[in-house]
């Protein structure tokens, strides 16, 4: 027995094409018409009560002005890169930097990401010469 509608299986959309890009929430839509004509004085009663010590109101206007970082720029050695042969030296490091703290795992595997597009360059960029000197060759 199946619950819900029954015009559609479970896991499947009610809406397969999903809400259009660049459309907006109604709801934070109406709010934001509330809000259009007392936004300033709203934000100057934040600001004041945050200097009046209200925590909340501290929080929020700090977050406004100084939003969290959703990264951090890291400093860690990273041998070079110029041939494929130096991606072990190169992963090899980036272990190391895991196990001793000094990197995320997350920070990893962002930094994994880049090595793998700057290898990727590196194979297309051998690959084209490669080709080039048989075409040198054969002419």
């Amino acid at each position: 027995m199946t619950t819900g509608n029954p015009g559609f299986q479970p896991g499947q959309s009610g809406n397969p094409a999903g809400r259009p890009k660049g459309s907006r929430n109604k709801t934070t839509v109406a709010l934001e018409k509330i809000l259009d004509g007392d936004a300033e004085s709203i934000l100057r009663k934040a600001v004041e009560m945050a200097q009046d010590g209200d925590p909340t109101a501290m929080r929020l206007c700090l977050d406004r002005i100084l939003p969290s970082r959703k990264d951090r720029p890291i400093s860690f050695a990273l041998p070079p890169i110029t041939t494929t042969d130096d991606l072990p030296l190169a992963t090899g490091a980036i272990v190391a930097a895991v196990a001793a703290g000094e990197l995320t795992p997350s920070e990893a595997a962002e930094i994994s990401k880049s090595i793998d597009v700057h290898v990727r360059a590196i194979e297309a960029t051998e690959l084209h010469r490669r080709m080039a000197a048989l075409e040198a060759r054969g002419t």
